[in-house]
């Protein structure tokens, strides 16, 4: 694991220290805070106005891929009289208030470490709105970059051993505590951690370039590949049952990388073939060059009735910090 450990310094320190007109400051102490949590520091009047309603619009909007509606982040808000103590140690910190010109600031480390500290100051409400459509997007991104690193950190203090993933696969991953081998097969496996109310999964398996790439419909192939493998090995308590991709709804789907390679995001809903359990997934096709293959990683939730929005979000941290072993 002290290779994922490296990286994951590394991408912290690289993260911390690059951006324009953003100012560093040596913090005193480490940020606390939940996971996808964000204080929001406005006074009442605002919060209870247009302003707060279009806060609430841009990060708390639902997340994508869920069955029911959670939202981006947590919001929690405090006056701006409020701002001191605890509070100023909070990992995820946005300020909002109205001065004698229009500007924003982004801070990092500047009274906790690790943080994100935003200033979004505005002469009049109109002014302040404006500019939080205008930076929301990327004030979402920064926070959402910087809470995957926080969650790989939290991981890797007490990790599963990832030494089976290397011996078939060829990469590093970190893994959860409490994560546990379901299913070992020849190029594929089944991780699970149960939970109170249900489980969540981690199915790790590849295919040949060709395989996704086949007819440039890449995410058919990806789906058509996935629901084979829920056939083949993911199956129910009775007869006759398989995990599938929920058809009713599209799945959402974007470009990105991993490791420095590139990689295809989808997720959507699956559900249990002749059976009622259902819930989200996210699935990483990685193209691996070197070895003619796309690494498939395939996060998927039961969690009924119960929220799921950080369990997917385990799920992302952990497929997000895989590593290729040379």
């Amino acid at each position: 694991m002290m290779r994922i450990g490296l990286v994951l310094a590394a991408l912290f320190l690289l993260f911390s220290c690059v951006g324009t007109g953003v100012k560093e400051e040596v913090a005193a102490g480490s940020s606390i805070g939940e996971i996808n949590t964000v204080s929001i520091v406005i006074d009442d009047q605002l919060w209870n106005s247009e302003v707060g309603d279009t806060l609430r619009k841009k990060w708390a909007a639902p997340v994508d891929g869920l069955p029911q509606e959670e939202p981006l982040f947590t919001l929690n808000q405090y006056p701006t009289k409020l701002f001191e103590g605890m509070v100023k140690k909070n990992r995820n910190i946005i300020v909002l208030r109205k001065g004698k010109k229009t500007a924003f600031k982004h801070q990092r480390n500047r009274y906790a470490s690790p943080q994100q500290l935003f200033y979004i100051t505005a002469t009049s409400t109109e002014e302040m709105i404006k500019l939080v459509e205008q930076k929301s997007a990327e004030i979402c991104n920064t926070i959402k970059t910087a809470e995957i690193v926080e969650q790989q950190k939290r991981i890797l203090k007490a990790p599963v051993s990832d030494q089976l993933i290397q011996e078939k696969f060829k990469l590093k991953m970190a893994l959860r505590t409490n994560y546990k081998y379901e299913l070992v097969a020849p190029k594929f496996l089944w991780i699970r951690r149960e939970l109170a109310t249900g489980y969540n999964s981690l199915l790790l398996y590849e295919v040949p370039i060709t395989h996704i790439e086949k007819n440039n419909a890449i995410v058919n192939n990806i789906l058509h590949i996935r629901d084979s493998i829920g056939k083949k090995f993911i199956h129910g308590s009775v007869g006759k049952t398989w995990m599938v991709t929920e058809k009713a709804y599209s799945p959402y789907f974007l470009q990105t990388q991993i490791d420095n390679k590139l990689a295809y995001e989808t997720k959507g809903t699956w559900q249990l073939k002749n059976d009622f359990m259902a819930g989200p997934f996210i699935n990483y096709a990685i193209k691996d060059i070197k070895n003619n293959r796309y690494l498939i990683l395939d996060g998927f939730t039961y969690n009924p009735s119960k929220a799921k929005r950080d369990l997917v979000f385990e799920l992302e941290a952990m497929m997000k910090s895989v590593v290729f072993i040379p």
